[in-house]
């Protein structure tokens, strides 16, 4: 029986620990898959190459056991600054949003039930959330954090 309690504990904590907190340092578990440089685009045209060093920020990538895609958008000082969405049902917004879940569940109050996609957010905290049964999309980024040049549409 105690074996039994101790297991249900593990998989209830262990899919926290797989989610970067927004605004904390990126997720460091074994659901990363990848990690990818990246660089801004601009427009139609491609960004010309960058040294390794150079770029304002590097993505990482996820998916947990749902099958939801995250991608954590990170600054060389190893703050995650973004984070974006997408799968079958929605993340754990608790953890994936860390101290900033309370501005999520505030956006979502004040506003009307079934009235489409969440956008909301303030100078310290956006949010984009959309979906249906079986897909749901979405992301968060700390607009202070964002590095110049980057737009929240670049973030995929």
């Amino acid at each position: 029986m105690r074996f039994l309690k101790i297991a249900m504990l593990a998989a209830t904590l262990l899919p926290l620990s797989s989610y970067a907190r927004l605004g904390g340092a990126p997720s460091t578990g074994a659901s990363s898959t990848a990690l990818l440089r990246a660089t801004p685009q601009s427009g139609a045209a491609a960004p010309a190459a960058q040294p390794a060093g150079s770029a304002p920020y590097s993505m990482r990538q996820s998916a947990d056991a749902n099958g939801v895609t995250i991608h954590e958008y990170v600054l060389p000082q190893n703050i995650v600054f973004a984070v974006t969405w997408n799968g079958p049902i929605r993340p754990d917004m608790t953890a994936l949003l860390g101290s900033y879940f309370p501005n999520f569940v505030n956006a979502g109050q004040s506003r009307a039930a079934g009235t489409g996609p969440l956008i909301d957010g303030n100078d310290d905290f956006r949010i984009e959330s959309a979906g249906r049964l079986g897909r749901f999309s979405g992301m968060a980024w700390l607009p202070r954090l964002m590095p110049a040049g980057v737009r929240p549409g670049d973030l995929q």
